[in-house]
């Protein structure tokens, strides 16, 4: 046995000096790997010393050194600089956009190169020094090893086709590292390493799990070789049609009411319509009986991730598919002109938006960009908290940093704010709940609450950041000139006791999803909108508010200030409400009155929205 270990020893040590110069030029790639991904350090995501990325640039080396050893005479020194400059090229357009950006390079982003052409050489110029310091020292290693290989007399066909084999084996399981997939639709399919691998659309996680070779090549072939989706002639017209069709006029007295005023989007974590009251949150309650109070919204729930799918829907003015199974956050590379972000930016708005999670979280930073976003604020990420009070929605408001972005802008602002508190789980024994009900009643003296009365508790620290967010606006002279929009994400499905939901709404159907939504300005007079809405809704409501121009066609849902507006909600089952029916399997189950001529209609519009919106998204349309 021990001479065995000893005879591997010495032919291990003579392979490793037999082919030393090798060994030396592979370091650079290694080098470069390394570094791009740790420069990502601030991605909680996949520390660098992983395996799976690692063995993933080990087996791209390998296969490099491979190739280039099998080659005859100065062929292989040629292919040798070859993989160097691609990989140095890499390296450096990774690093210097993760630089300015925090995100690494996407090759989708070569489709906006006309728009980022005008400010390459400022981008390059200001990005952080280290890197160049680093590229000179691997790029003089480099010459200088390179120097000292030894060209080959023969070419060996037979190892080329070893080392092919090999990798190619080698490759096809190293996405077993990742386990399994997950089935269906999960909301949290963007933290399971396998789910973005082959979905590869979140390209900071990408790089993490990947390395620099694996993701370099990989995120190539889903932008450039992947095989797309191709629509069939009858999608391509049915899409055709809805979007060149001559738009119906949604103008009128509310058309530009509130032009040139600032706007804070308040999107309030699972703030059900029985806990925004007098005694559980009076500052909202206030602002809700001095708005435009749409009576009849829904926050409906159509795939994974309830809350980010309400950021979509605002901002996008689309939802999650139905008809077939995708996260709406794996979106991201999907053409948005249309978003709220572009088009308030072209009335001149700077455009922020402020969360406590960090940035990959949904792959928010990536979402959020691709809308239009200037950017992406997470508490976690700019702020060091040696607690949980990060959690605490008042922090949104409290925190220096956010409080200068929200209220020291110049010019006109649009401020996304997401809250979080009113978050499961509903007890005062640990986490959030703990920690408020710790602020109210002192630490050591917090009694046991149930579920019911932890919620309510929970949505009262939402309601505080509220009454901070109005006076801030006062303190900076921003009260008389700056539009509300609230909206709950959904309802408190979180909650773990169903029976309290029961005492409060409808719980027996998909009217459950009915959830708070209205527009505040101190000017507005006070009025009910009894129409039904959902999401999709929000934004051309607010466009035409805002006196911005917009075609209606490019949205899933209308303007519900419209004159001529008639809503409806639906559902993931295809069921659907239009205020006075609600239907479902094609039948009226809540006892409404609805004629069969109507009945047929309605369906036909769920069924068309639906498959608009599926269609579009799944085919990029707007891509063209």
């Amino acid at each position: 046995m021990i001479n065995s270990i000893k005879n591997i020893s010495i032919k291990l040590k003579k392979i490793i000096i037999t082919n030393k110069v090798i060994i030396l030029m592979t370091l650079p790639f290694f080098a470069m790997d390394i570094f791009t991904r740790a420069f990502g350090l601030k991605i909680s995501y996949f520390p660098i010393y992983y395996p799976a990325p690692n063995i993933f640039t080990l087996l791209w080396i390998v296969f490099f050194m491979g190739i280039v050893t099998s080659l005859k005479g100065i062929a292989g020194k040629i292919l040798y600089w070859i993989f160097f400059i691609l990989s140095f090229g890499m390296f450096l357009t990774n690093t210097i956009y993760y630089s300015l950006t925090g995100f690494y390079f996407s090759f989708n982003l070569t489709k906006l190169a006309d728009e980022g052409s005008s400010y390459i050489l400022d981008t390059i110029v200001h990005t952080n020094p280290v890197i160049y310091i680093f590229a000179v020292i691997v790029l003089v290693y480099t010459i200088i090893v390179a120097k000292k290989y030894k060209k080959y007399d023969e070419f060996r066909l037979k190892r080329l086709l070893i080392f092919v084999v090999v990798f190619v084996i080698l490759h096809l399981l190293a996405p077993l590292m990742f386990g399994h997939s997950s089935s269906g639709l999960k909301w949290n399919n963007f933290k399971k390493p396998r789910s973005v691998y082959e979905n590869y659309s979140d390209s900071n996680k990408s790089m993490r799990i990947s390395g620099l070779y694996e993701y370099s090549v990989r995120n190539f072939y889903f932008t450039f070789l992947k095989p797309k989706d191709k629509i069939s002639k009858e999608d391509r017209k049915f899409l055709d049609d809805i979007y060149n069709a001559k738009t119906e006029d949604e103008t009128n007295s509310y058309t530009g009411l509130f032009k040139d005023k600032n706007v804070i989007f308040l999107q309030l974590e699972g703030m059900d319509t029985w806990l925004l009251s007098k005694e559980n949150t009076p500052n909202l309650y206030n602002l809700l009986n001095h708005s435009i109070n749409f009576t009849d919204h829904y926050s409906i729930y159509t795939g994974g991730g309830s809350t980010f799918n309400s950021e979509f829907a605002v901002n996008a003015g689309f939802t999650t598919p139905i008809s077939y199974t995708e996260n709406v956050y794996t979106f991201n590379t999907n053409t948005f002109d249309n978003s709220m972000a572009r088009l308030f930016k072209k009335a001149g708005y700077s455009v922020n938006a402020f969360h406590m999670n960090s940035a990959d979280f949904y792959s928010r930073g990536i979402n959020y960009k691709s809308w239009g976003y200037d950017n992406y604020y997470g508490l976690k990420d700019i702020a060091k908290y040696n607690n949980l009070d990060y959690e605490l929605d008042r922090e949104l408001i409290l925190n220096k940093t956010f409080y200068n972005k929200m209220f020291k802008q110049k010019g006109k602002f649009v401020d996304y704010i997401i809250s979080y508190s009113p978050h499961t789980p509903f007890t005062t024994s640990k986490e959030v709940g703990k920690l408020i009900a710790e602020k109210k009643y002192g630490v050591g003296n917090v009694p046991d609450l149930s579920e019911e009365e932890t919620a309510k508790l929970m949505v009262g620290e939402t309601d505080y950041m509220v009454g901070l967010l109005i006076q801030a606006l006062k303190d900076n002279n921003l009260y008389d000139n700056t539009v509300i929009v609230a909206y709950a994400d959904h309802y408190l499905y979180t909650i773990n006791d169903k029976s309290v939901l029961d005492k409060y709404k409808e719980t027996d159907n998909n009217l459950i999803n009915h959830t708070p939504f209205f527009i505040w300005s101190s000017d507005v007079k006070p009025t009910d909108v009894n129409e039904v809405t959902m999401q999709m809704n929000i934004l051309p409501t607010v466009l035409n508010l805002f006196g911005i121009k917009y075609n209606s066609n490019n949205y899933i849902g209308k303007n519900a200030l419209a004159d001529n507006y008639h809503g409806f909600a639906f559902f993931s089952d295809y069921s659907w409400y239009d205020g006075k029916v609600y239907v479902e399997d094609g039948k009226v189950t809540n006892g409404g009155k609805i004629s069969q001529k109507k009945l047929e209609q309605m369906s036909i519009l769920v069924n068309d929205t639906i498959k608009k919106n599926d269609l579009t998204l799944k085919y990029d349309y707007f891509r063209k």
